[in-house]
């Protein structure tokens, strides 16, 4: 990764088992009541929570250190210029630890007590990555719509289940082979499916957003589109991964 960043970390164990990334902007209210819920969720599967602070203006990075001076598992990644979503995400994969890497989004739309049933599917399946398929009325309902028809033209291009969002779990071969992927300006769902991984869905049911507004105004969803459809389209797909032997 390319870009300035602080991190402040506390110790943490040499063995560790499941790490949880968290793209952070705007997202001040929201922090605390995250980790807690997390927690909750996981208890001593927990290991590492990385908060990657993407430059946000409000009071997020305070609200950051807080809670890690509460959890030494908790590290905060500190961006110097905002770099989006995707590239938050890339950054935060890099510093995770675990043997399992769940990656969500901060806003407490997705339940982090589904984390475990993720989790569960994953070992179950055999898969290297398991998407939360994404259902409910979250969003209005034309945000709901081109957002559905948009993860089908990407379903189509990379192979990535068409309910797949920026919640899921990861084994340490996922974020391997996504970190040595080069192209477009990234889209982690679609490298994800351009990475040559075995993928799995799980329906998980999403909450409107609490508090706040999303970020992502029409040309920034625009501008994410068009990156996605790059990296589902004009990449020739990656080799399938080796099989797996019993």
């Amino acid at each position: 990764m390319t870009e300035n960043a602080e991190a402040t970390r506390s110790a943490a164990p040499t063995e560790a088992w499941l790490s949880v990334i968290v793209p952070v902007f705007e997202n001040e209210s929201t922090i605390a009541e995250l980790h807690r819920r997390v927690c909750a969720s996981l208890g001593e599967r927990l290991c590492q929570m990385v908060f990657v602070d993407d430059a946000s203006p409000d009071g997020s990075r305070a609200a950051i250190d807080a809670v890690a001076e509460a959890d030494r598992r908790v590290e905060r990644l500190s961006l110097a210029r905002n770099c989006g979503q995707h590239r938050a995400v890339l950054h935060g994969m890099d510093r995770a630890r675990g043997r399992w890497t769940v990656v969500m989004d901060a806003d407490l739309q997705d339940p982090p007590e589904a984390i475990p049933a993720l989790i569960e599917r994953a070992g179950a399946s055999g898969a290297d990555v398991v998407f939360a398929g994404r259902r409910g009325s979250y969003e209005s309902p034309l945000r709901l719509l081109t957002s559905r028809l948009f993860k089908r033209l990407l379903a189509r291009g990379c192979g990535v289940p068409p309910d797949a969002g920026m919640f899921f779990v990861c084994n340490r071969s996922a974020i391997e082979r996504v970190a040595a992927l080069a192209g477009p300006p990234p889209f982690v769902v679609a490298m994800i499916g351009r990475a040559g991984l075995q993928i799995d869905s799980l329906p998980v049911h999403r909450s409107t957003r609490p508090s706040g507004r999303s970020s992502y105004g029409s040309a920034m969803r625009l501008g994410s589109a068009v990156r996605g459809l790059m990296w589902s389209f004009r990449r020739p797909p990656a080799p399938s991964p080796p099989e797996r032997r019993s």
